[in-house]
C-alpha cells in the first residue's frame, strides 16, 4: 500500500499546531492568578506559555554578551496627572490600616487605602507593618521613607503619623474592601459607613492577585497610579543595604538572575501539570535549572534566590550553576545581626522584592502577587526580561519565547500608568 506524502505532511502540521497551542495556553495560564482561599498568599495558581511573537522593539537581545541576556529598555515616565478634582479635601474623619504579608501586598494595600481616603475626603493615618506571627509588628519608618510617602501624596490626601488621642477605637468601623477598589464601590459600600461612624479601618482582601489591565476597568485612576508607583520608597538604611547586595551580585558576574524560589512555599503547593504542554503551576530547583540551561545561560551565571536559607533540595541548582546564592551569603556581615535575626522577617521579604525588581533577569518559580508586582516595578524601570518557566521540549529554546505575557502583551496595569 502506497504512502500519501500529503497525508504525512498534514499529520506533521497538525501535531505541530497542537504543540504550539498548548505552549500558548501554558503562558496564559501562568498569569491568570486566582486565589482559591481569600487572603491566602500561597493558595494560588498562575499561567504561562511560550510566546510566539514578541512585540517589535519591546525586547532586544544584547549583542556581544555571553548568554541569552537582553538589553534594558528606556525607563518609562509617569503619564498620570493630578487634576484639580483630585486634590485633597480636608475632613474630620480618619482612615486607618495595616500593611501585612510582605512588600508585594503592601503596594496593593497602600493603593486601596489611599483610594478610600481620597474618595471619602478623609485623612489617612500612617500604617504599621505586621508580620505573619502574632505580636510581630514594625513601624512604617522601619522599612519605608515616611517623608517621601507623605510628600508624594500631599496633593491628593492628607497623611498623619498617628491617630489623634481623642479618637476612640470604639468609634472606628472595620471595613473589608476588595483589592483594586473603585470609586463606585467606595461610594456605594463604604461612604455610608464612614458617614455613620466618622472613622474607619480598612482591610484589603484579594479575590484575585491578577494585575492585568481590563477593558472593564476604563481609564486607570491617576490617584491609584500615584499611590501604587509613586508613594513607596525604602528608607535610606534599607535602600543602601539592597544597593550593596545588588552591586556585590554584579561584581560576581556582571549580570545576575533573580529567582523567586522558596522551598517552604513549594512544600505547601501541589506543583501539578496544568493540562497545557510543558506547563505546571510551580517549578522546583531542578526544573528551573534545566529551564535556564536550555535557554542558554552559562554555568558561570550568577543567580540570587529568594529562599531564606540554603536547603539541600537546592543543591541541584548549585551543581548546574555554582554561583547561586541566598541572601545570607550576599549580605554584608555587619548587617546580618539586624536584617537576618529573624527568619522570614519583613526585612528579608523586602530585600527579596527589591532585588528581584532590579535584577537583569527575573524568573518567578512560584505564582502570585510577588510575581505580578515585581513585574510592575520592572516595567517602570525598563527591565523587561521576566522569563516564565516551562518544560522545554528538546535541548534548547529562545529566551524571547518565554517573556512574561504581562510584558509581551503589554497587559499589565503598569502600562496604564507609564508611557
Amino acid at each position: 500500500m502506497g504512502v500519501d506524502l500529503r497525508q504525512i505532511v498534514a499529520g506533521i502540521l497538525t501535531i505541530t499546531m497542537f504543540v504550539m497551542l498548548g505552549q500558548m495556553l501554558h503562558r496564559d495560564y501562568f498569569d491568570a492568578v486566582q486565589e482559591k482561599v481569600e487572603g491566602d498568599a500561597h493558595d494560588i495558581e498562575f499561567h504561562g506559555s511560550k510566546v510566539a511573537v514578541v512585540e517589535d522593539g519591546l525586547v532586544r537581545v544584547s549583542e556581544g554578551i555571553k548568554g541569552p541576556w537582553m538589553r534594558d529598555s528606556h525607563e518609562l515616565k509617569p503619564c498620570w496627572s493630578i487634576s484639580s478634582s483630585d486634590e485633597a479635601v480636608s475632613s474630620k474623619g480618619y482612615v486607618t490600616f495595616s500593611l501585612t504579608n510582605g512588600p508585594e501586598y503592601h503596594i496593593s494595600q497602600i493603593t486601596d487605602a489611599v483610594m478610600v481616603a481620597k474618595h471619602l475626603g478623609a485623612t489617612l493615618v500612617l500604617p504599621d507593618i505586621r508580620g505573619s506571627k502574632p505580636g510581630d509588628e514594625m513601624n512604617f519608618e522601619d522599612i519605608y521613607d515616611v517623608d517621601k510617602f507623605v510628600k508624594s501624596l500631599e496633593s491628593v490626601v492628607k497623611v498623619v503619623k498617628k491617630l489623634p488621642s481623642h479618637v476612640s477605637l470604639r468609634d472606628i468601623a472595620i471595613v473589608k474592601i476588595p483589592t483594586r477598589v473603585a470609586e463606585d464601590y467606595i461610594k456605594e459600600h463604604i461612604d455610608p459607613i464612614f458617614k455613620s461612624k466618622g472613622n474607619i479601618r480598612v482591610t484589603t482582601y484579594f479575590p484575585s492577585v491578577n494585575l492585568r489591565k481590563s477593558s472593564l476597568d476604563g481609564e486607570t485612576d491617576p490617584v491609584s497610579c500615584l499611590a501604587m508607583f509613586g508613594s513607596l520608597e525604602l528608607q535610606p538604611g534599607v535602600s543602601d543595604l539592597v544597593e550593596s547586595m545588588i552591586q556585590r551580585l554584579k561584581k560576581l558576574g556582571g549580570r545576575f538572575v533573580a529567582i523567586d524560589l522558596r522551598v517552604e512555599v513549594l512544600e505547601k503547593k501541589n506543583c501539578r501539570e496544568t493540562g497545557a504542554v510543558g506547563s505546571k503551576t510551580c517549578y522546583n530547583a531542578q526544573e528551573i535549572a534545566l529551564f535556564l540551561r536550555k535557554l542558554g545561560f552559562e554555568s558561570d551565571t550568577t543567580i540570587y534566590l529568594t529562599q531564606p536559607r540554603w536547603e539541600s533540595r537546592l543543591n541541584i541548582l548549585k551543581d548546574i550553576f555554582p554561583k547561586t546564592f541566598t541572601k545570607e551569603v550576599i549580605m554584608p556581615a555587619s548587617k546580618k545581626s539586624k536584617y537576618l535575626e529573624l527568619e522570614n522577617s519583613e526585612y528579608e521579604n523586602v530585600i527579596d522584592f527589591y532585588i528581584s525588581s532590579r535584577s537583569d533577569v527575573f524568573v518567578p518559580a512560584i505564582p502570585g502577587l510577588f510575581y505580578a508586582n515585581t513585574v510592575g516595578k520592572r516595567i517602570a524601570l525598563g527591565k523587561p526580561q521576566v522569563l516564565v518557566p516551562a518544560d522545554i521540549s528538546g535541548t534548547s529554546g529562545l529566551s524571547t519565547d518565554y517573556i512574561s505575557p504581562y510584558i509581551s502583551k503589554k497587559n499589565h496595569l503598569a502600562y496604564s500608568c507609564f508611557c
